[in-house]
């Protein structure tokens, strides 16, 4: 790897796969979360990078000298406007200061596309977000990227554990919205995440600074095709239809994000599409049942 030194900001779903990723593959790792974790082969030393204060405290705690690339990874905890605001805001603008000759890899969100016709939306699409929360996402990726980092727009990621289609298809849940027209999901499996991200570090952030990105698999499901696709693997019946839920977590919108420039550095997705995964990702579907089965959320 060429990169030997990587900050990761945040330990959660992505964060936490990453670091394992990264340092199996021999980088020098630390991940910077709320909470320390001790049972990691690498630190996960504890900060906040909303506080500028404690995020000062970290270069003394880290294995390095100072990292040659950092990724915030941070999740806002499902919070308001407030708390994007200080994790991606704040956030950024405190990493620049305590770390200011080191760029950084923002992961934001395809969610800033506000487009509802079913159109094909790349990087140079008009971001028109309905959201305070997403409009704060587009003001964080002009910061990650205007001092020579990478902004990431993940499409809704899944993986083992973390499947609210393939949960719903399997627990009797589903519905598929009602209507002729079905709203396309564009998804991203973990592994691809990861994948993205170290193909990037590896490439040399210099040679991909001040890009914006999308991170999403080769092809836009229907949510019609996705639960009668999945019916029919799993043989269930298909799911019922049902009047949309227009205050799902994402907001209400509908179009097709492409990967192509991302294709064009280099990468492509292990997964290409999210049937691809169900049928070959031997970790995703009994991660999903387990859950299922001991009632976990």
């Amino acid at each position: 790897m060429s990169t030997s030194s990587v900050l990761i900001i945040g330990h959660g779903y992505v964060g936490a796969a990453l670091a394992e990723s990264l340092w199996t593959s021999g980088a020098t790792v630390a991940s910077v979360n709320r909470a320390a974790n001790e049972s990691c082969p690498y630190p996960v030393i504890s900060g906040d990078v909303s506080t500028l204060s404690s995020l000062k405290s970290i270069p003394g705690s880290l294995p390095f000298s100072g990292p040659d690339v950092i990724v915030h990874c941070a999740s806002s905890s499902r919070g308001g406007a407030d708390a994007y605001r200080a994790v991606f805001i704040d956030g950024l603008k405190n990493l620049r200061e305590v770390f200011p000759a080191v760029p950084i890899i923002f992961t934001s969100s395809s969610s800033v596309y506000g487009q509802i016709d079913g159109s094909v939306v790349d990087e140079t699409s008009p971001a028109s977000p309905d959201r305070e929360t997403s409009r704060l996402l587009c003001e964080a990726e002009v910061l990650a990227r205007g001092s020579g980092g990478i902004a990431l727009r993940l499409a809704g990621i899944y993986g083992p554990g973390r499947s609210v289609h393939l949960r719903k298809i399997l627990e009797g849940t589903a519905t598929i919205d009602e209507g002729e027209a079905s709203r396309f999901l564009n998804q991203i499996h973990q592994d691809d995440v990861i994948r993205a991200i170290t193909h990037l570090i590896e490439a040399g952030i210099a040679r991909h600074g001040g890009a914006l990105l999308n991170v999403v698999d080769d092809h836009a499901l229907t949510q019609r095709e996705c639960y009668e696709s999945l019916a029919s693997f799993f043989g269930v019946p298909v799911p019922p239809e049902a009047p949309p839920a227009l205050d799902r977590k994402r907001a209400w919108t509908n179009k097709i994000v492409s990967n192509a420039a991302l294709r064009a550095t280099g990468w492509e997705p292990r997964y290409p599409s999210f049937l691809d995964a169900v049928k070959n990702d031997p970790r995703l579907v009994p991660s999903i049942r387990e859950q299922i089965a001991k009632g976990e959320n």
